[in-house]
């Protein structure tokens, strides 16, 4: 069994660590409730301007050459935006949606043979694909936990251009979809060329659009576009606070239930010293009174 001095520098050490996790869980806390709001708040605008924009992909018809984001070509080449943290300890966070990408990659490239590039959102992602997967086109740090559009604007710009000018064929957008506090899925969404609704799927409304579909089509066609990853990467942020809130409360209950047992180690410790001693002590005694 340790000694006692050891045990309590044990029991020193992993208090530290419990007083940091509970420190980083109260600002992840703070953080999620924000990032919670943010994308609570948002979500209705971008699900139902992603409702017009398929819409109106729907209403034409003879101008496919004027709309290049509508441009259905044959798939060779792929880009793939995956948005992760810039930061770890958040549990699964990370290796959830890079695991998807990567599992994604490995069949467009192996099954299917694409050739695939990625655009990396968060220093994760980033320094995962340098190491193991396919060529990066770009990279993004250090967004911030409230990003503007002004933020996203360079990614959309270099996804954007990228699909126009015939680097891309396709273009998906990797990013963890916030359900609850303790449910965050990584999901895979096809970002360009932009799918007409299909014929089947009633529209919640008549639109009236001036001066025309077409003109308005080519006007919020961008801007929609880069509004779908700015929402996809709200998402992200509201899933990476949950998901460190989360983590580093199991990190402070872990300690704490480490601690329990090392002072219960402690306290055996120290009686079976204390019982040695008096044992050595009774066993003097008795030697001076047999002499």
């Amino acid at each position: 069994m340790a000694s006692t001095r050891e045990i309590r520098r044990r029991i020193r050490s992993v208090k530290n660590i419990a007083k940091v996790t509970k420190a980083m869980e109260t600002v992840a806390a703070a953080k999620m409730r924000k990032a919670q709001q943010q994308v609570l708040a948002t979500r209705p605008y971008a699900q139902k301007s992603w409702e017009v924009l398929t819409y109106l992909a729907r209403l034409r018809v003879s101008a496919a050459a004027e709309q290049p984001l509508l441009q259905q070509r044959p798939v060779a080449k792929i880009g793939l935006l995956l948005i992760t943290a810039d930061r770890g300890l958040a549990g699964a966070y990370n290796s959830n949606i890079i695991r998807k990408a990567a599992l994604q990659v490995r069949e467009w490239e192996k099954v299917e043979a694409k050739q695939v590039s990625v655009v990396t959102i968060g220093r994760k992602g980033r320094d995962w694909m340098l190491r193991h997967g396919p060529p990066l086109r770009a990279e993004f740090t250090g967004l911030g936990d409230r990003p503007s559009s002004n933020d996203v604007a360079p990614v959309a710009s270099v996804v954007i251009e990228d699909f126009v000018n015939g680097i891309y064929d396709a273009v998906y957008v990797a990013f963890t979809d916030f359900h609850t506090t303790l449910n965050q899925e990584p999901i895979l969404r096809k970002l360009l060329p932009i799918e007409s609704a299909r014929p089947e799927v009633p529209m919640a409304a008549d639109y009236i659009f001036e001066p025309d579909p077409q003109t308005v089509l080519g006007e919020i066609l961008r801007g929609l576009t880069e509004l779908q990853i700015l929402q996809a990467l709200y998402e992200s942020i509201a899933s990476e606070q949950s998901a460190r809130m989360v983590a580093m409360r199991n990190a402070t209950d872990a300690a704490n239930d480490l601690i329990g047992g090392l002072t219960l180690s402690y306290n055996k410790a120290r009686q079976e010293a204390i019982t040695k001693e008096l044992l050595d002590i009774v066993g003097g005694a008795s030697a001076l009174a047999k002499a």
